[in-house]
């Protein structure tokens, strides 16, 4: 029994050291640049890079978009398409396609929204980026407190909340 024991920790021991070795020699350049501090060079200068106090709107989770809609405190806005938001979209929800929003950009909305409302933009989940494009632009149109719901009509959809189809 003991030599069974002491054979299976040898054999861990082996796959440990052979698992490191290929890692390190799998990523030796990655990790002589960070020794010698090159990868935080690069990632300074890719900061540096980005446009300068660009306002990016935060994110938020199913929870908190369902409490901010069940009490009324936010305008949802559907990044999608006009073909997807009739398909189905989360019920209360604007449509403002990212495609139609670029367009006018000064006047993303159909509908009349104060721009201090909080609003909430919303697309086909986190693979999708429109809902992020869309809140930028209505940062920028003078829309002070706008967030993206990153799970967007899927995983609203799928937690069983309220959707419903038509409407443009």
């Amino acid at each position: 029994m003991r030599k069974k024991w002491l054979g299976t920790a040898v054999e861990i021991c082996l796959i440990v050291v052979v698992s490191a070795v290929v890692g390190i020699l799998w990523n030796r350049s990655l990790l002589a640049s960070a020794w010698r501090g090159e990868v935080a060079a690069q990632a300074q200068a890719q900061a540096s890079a980005a446009p300068q106090g660009e306002a990016l709107p935060m994110p938020l989770g199913l929870m908190q978009v369902k409490e901010l809609v069940d009490g009324k405190q936010a305008v949802l806005v559907d990044a999608r398409s006009s073909a997807n938001f009739a398909e189905g979209h989360i019920a209360g929800a604007m449509a403002v396609p990212l495609e139609e929003a670029r367009k006018n950009p000064a006047r993303p909305f159909k509908q009349t929204v104060p721009r201090d409302a909080t609003i909430i933009a919303y697309c086909n989940g986190f693979s999708c980026q429109d809902s992020m494009d869309l809140a930028k632009l209505l940062i920028k149109a003078g829309y002070g407190t706008v967030y993206v719901f990153e799970g967007g009509f899927p995983e609203w959809r799928d937690a069983g909340y309220p959707v419903t189809r038509g409407g443009s």
